[in-house]
């Protein structure tokens, strides 16, 4: 399982990091967790896709095309991923604190952008924030930063 883990890592994103810009991978990293969470629930919702959108629109300043091309190539990485740590890995390397912290609220505003919060779709934030090393206090003030409650 772990040569496998690292194969894929190897042929997909080591590679990537290499030959292209390595804010591109970080970028595909980031684009593949949110994707994710549109996903958990088992029912990829306008609304979940649509904040995905405005996520990585805004945080990497891209215009509709380049969100879309960056969209494509992270729904690759996402499909063929095995676990979350490849990301996280790569997110960890380049993220400061405040930086991972947003990410996690970004999550729980993609979890929570079709009004319902579903069981997996928690179990993921929990399991990037722990592997972003998001305190828990952070990780309850983003999920009511998301909410509407702060």
């Amino acid at each position: 399982m772990l040569k496998r883990i690292r194969q894929f890592f190897d042929q997909h994103l080591a590679g990537v990091a290499s030959a292209q810009d390595p804010e591109h991978v970080l970028r595909l990293a980031v684009g593949a967790l949110l994707l994710e969470m549109t996903h958990m629930d088992g029912e990829v919702r306008p609304e979940q896709r649509a904040a995905v959108e405005r996520a990585v629109r805004a945080s990497f300043d891209l215009t509709e095309e380049e969100a879309d091309e960056l969209l494509g190539l992270a729904e690759a990485e996402r499909a063929e991923s095995t676990d979350y740590f490849q990301f996280t890995s790569l997110i960890n390397d380049a993220y400061s604190a405040e930086q991972k912290q947003r990410l996690v609220e970004t999550l729980w505003r993609v979890a929570y952008a079709d009004n319902v919060l579903h069981e997996h779709e928690e179990y993921l934030v929990r399991k990037v924030a722990d592997l972003l090393y998001v305190p828990h206090g952070a990780f309850i003030a983003a999920k009511h930063r998301a909410r509407g409650d702060a």
